[in-house]
């Protein structure tokens, strides 16, 4: 398995360098790492996708097309004289070995959490010269919900946090005041900002509860489309589009639609 796992990835490192190379593909010629960049984002999604789809077949396609963008900037990288794919997976292996000493040194971890504080801890050594804040090294183009995610759980781990969820639902509940009082003077701004706010708490309730909220909202976001498509249908089982229909008329199947899914 290992002698097969190491001939296919050569094999895709070479495809890879003849593509860049003389009498190559003048597609693959003219990319760089900006251009590179937005592909490596889209694979990306896809893969969360099929993730959330569990459909095998497209996950297996998507991680293979996410793999070779990697490859692709390994390549650019190599031809630049910066580094090259051995580099990238010798230090993905070194640090790997050294961020989980519970099962290749010598230490114990007593449950996951300990792990993962464990596992900050490290990082937050490793990066202490190249990071002025803690908070270095969330990237900006992340998701905002995903963001506001990773630079809480950052603050947490040095002691920034609300003791209990009860405590973040007072805020979420002073939040929302202040939401429905920027509503009431109809400025628009304020709304905005306010409405903001109330996000970021909302993350970090769903933080205190071990909940990412963008997955959370991906889930919501896939139960909306599922029912909006039962709307449709059973509109269209009766000869009117959307468009045509009352707001109680799709109330009534949006209803049906949930209690559906409930039922089972």
């Amino acid at each position: 398995m290992k002698s097969d796992r190491s001939e296919g990835f050569e094999r895709l490192c070479q495809i890879m360098e003849r593509l860049r190379g003389p009498g190559g593909c003048a597609w693959d010629h003219q990319q760089d790492n900006r251009s590179i960049k937005t592909y490596i984002l889209e694979e990306a999604y896809e893969v969360a996708q099929t993730l959330d789809e569990e459909n095998p077949s497209a996950l297996r396609e998507e991680l293979g097309d996410l793999l070779f963008l990697i490859i692709f900037i390994a390549q650019i990288a190599a031809e630049d004289g910066k580094f090259d794919i051995s580099n990238v997976m010798a230090g993905v292996e070194e640090k790997m070995i050294r961020r989980h000493p519970h099962v290749f040194g010598d230490t114990t971890a007593a449950n996951v959490q300990e792990i993962r504080d464990r596992w900050h801890q490290l990082k937050a050594k490793e990066k202490k010269d190249e990071r002025f804040s803690v908070l270095d090294g969330v990237p900006n183009s992340l998701p905002s919900l995903l963001r506001a995610h990773r630079l809480t759980e950052r603050a947490a781990a040095v002691g920034f946090d609300w003791t209990k969820p009860g405590d973040v639902m007072e805020k979420v509940e002073e939040e929302f005041e202040e939401v429905r009082s920027a509503v009431s003077k109809g400025n628009r701004d304020e709304i905005g900002e306010e409405l903001g706010d109330l996000l970021f708490v909302l993350v970090n309730l769903a933080r205190s509860f071990r909940i990412h909220s963008e997955e959370a909202l991906r889930a919501s976001i896939a139960k909306f489309i599922r029912r909006f498509h039962y709307i449709e249908e059973k509109l269209r089982a009766q000869g009117i589009s959307p468009q045509q229909a009352t707001v109680e008329e799709m109330d009534k199947f949006w209803n049906e639609a949930k209690r559906l899914e409930v039922d089972g």
